[in-house]
């Protein structure tokens, strides 16, 4: 089995198609989805439209949860928060109870999937380090745990001391634990432009971290013509 794992799509259509194109040359036969569909980005509907279509396990990110609210948290910046107030006038009152109605954390045949942390998935904590990992370790039940929220692609595996798992191909051994990054398709924050994820070889035990290039022009216009802030379009093309 070939496991497509997408995460922080952030309605960036131009991304989304990209990768699930690449997924499908990659002969992937199963999808899961870490959260965030929406925000930041000009095409909510059409991205949550495809990952509903897509009928996968998913799960509930921040943006997701602030989408389907009535009213703001509070908990967002000014640019997060702009394009969420946006994003909601964009979505239907279903679109909002899926996003609503989505579980914090799944487990997915023999591996669990979250948006940010198992210890406390609700409260959005991010993991950038193997000292952020330990506390889901403690709460992790299988080999592999999928997990996304800072955009950024990474790995960490505990063998009784967390540390980070060199990329982008990942040997899952058995007797360890492995707190997978899959990076975001939609905004990636660490330098690379190109839109993220990755895929389990479950047969093989084989993780590998992929990049993929998209039309980031395209996107970058339709934020803009939709009236977000336009930081929000320069940052596609920075990766930050």
């Amino acid at each position: 089995m070939r496991v497509a794992v997408l995460s922080d799509v952030h309605a960036n259509l131009e991304a989304l198609e990209a990768v699930l194109a690449d997924a499908r040359d990659q002969h992937c036969t199963h999808y899961v989805c870490l959260g965030d569909v929406v925000g930041y980005n000009a095409n909510p509907r059409e991205c949550l439209d495809i990952v509903r279509k897509l009928a996968c396990p998913s799960v509930k990110g921040n943006h997701d949860e602030e989408a389907s609210l009535p009213h703001s948290s509070g908990d967002f910046n000014e640019w997060a928060e702009q394009a969420i107030l946006w994003t909601r006038r964009q979505l239907s009152e279903a679109d909002r109870t899926w996003l609503h109605d989505l579980p914090l954390q799944l487990e997915v045949h023999d591996f669990t999937i979250v948006h940010a942390t198992l210890e406390a998935p609700g409260e959005w904590s991010y993991v950038f380090s193997p000292s952020d990992a330990v506390a889901s370790f403690e709460y992790q039940q299988t080999r592999v745990c999928f997990f996304g929220h800072t955009h950024v692609q990474g790995a960490f595996l505990c063998d009784g001391l967390a540390k980070e798992v060199p990329q982008p191909a990942i040997h899952v051994e058995d007797g360890k634990k492995y707190f997978v990054n899959a990076g975001s398709v939609g905004q990636p924050r660490d330098g690379d432009w190109r839109a993220a994820y990755c895929i389990f070889r479950t047969d093989e035990n084989v993780i590998e971290q992929r990049r993929v290039q998209y039309d980031i022009e395209q996107a970058r216009k339709k934020v803009i013509r939709a009236g977000l802030p336009r930081l929000l379009a320069e940052r596609l093309a920075l990766g930050r």
